[in-house]
């Protein structure tokens, strides 16, 4: 598989097509792609700043979907290539959250680690923040990260 570059058009019609269960998304910082070495596309991934604004610190990315239509290692490569791309963007975190009931093999093939199991809520609205409902009610999430080594701690993290 080869990392090549997609519009956030041309992402978001990918998940449309392959995760229709999802709403839109509204915002994105960017967008990978992987295609077979004839040039199809296989998979996407988009990215932007974290959902959560207590991660929102910055250096931390959110990889915010990630599609595919299947083909075998596709996940992996593109979560290693959206951390390779954060890092190029001076990111020094890369988080993303997949169903409880997902294994997160692709994930940790990418390097990416379990950090937090989010249960699953009733609604995002909170007296101070009415909102709509969103895609994740009543799901329960587990949160995973990748995290770079800051110069000087020899990797320790």
């Amino acid at each position: 598989m080869t990392p090549i570059p997609v519009t956030l058009q041309t992402a978001r019609a990918f998940v449309a097509w392959t995760k229709r269960h999802l709403p839109p998304l509204q915002r994105a910082t960017f967008a990978i792609g992987v295609a077979t070495e004839d040039g199809t596309l296989v998979g996407v991934a988009i990215a932007g700043r974290p959902v959560a604004r207590s991660f929102d610190d910055g250096f931390t990315v959110e990889v915010t979907r990630l599609s595919t239509d299947g083909t075998a290692n596709a996940c992996s490569a593109l979560l290693g290539v959206a951390w390779r791309a954060a890092r190029a963007m001076g990111n020094r975190r890369l988080i993303t959250y997949t169903l409880a009931s997902e294994p997160g093999t692709s994930l940790r093939a990418a390097g990416l680690r379990r950090v937090a199991e989010r249960p699953a809520r009733s609604g995002w609205n909170t007296p101070s923040r009415p909102r709509a409902t969103h895609g994740a009610d009543g799901i329960a999430r587990v949160l995973w990260e990748i995290i770079a080594p800051f110069p000087g701690d020899g990797g320790a993290r």
